[in-house]
């Protein structure tokens, strides 16, 4: 399992440019992680790459 601080973190493509809402994505060991980039302090949401993958189909869909 990979910690939060040893993750390589980057900002979503689809965060809004203004600060308000920006999401931050870290691929590890078997799963991708999600967090605030507000608030890193805060867990992180931990999906398989298979469950992320489905997700941003959905979401590029839009």
């Amino acid at each position: 399992m990979n910690s939060a601080e040893s993750l390589a973190w980057f900002k979503s493509s689809y965060s809004g440019g203004d600060g308000g809402d920006c999401v931050e994505v870290a691929v590890g060991a078997g799963a991708v992680h999600v967090r605030d980039s507000k608030d890193v302090s805060r867990p992180s949401l931990r999906v398989s790459p298979d469950a992320w993958a489905g997700f941003i189909g959905l979401a590029s869909a839009e």
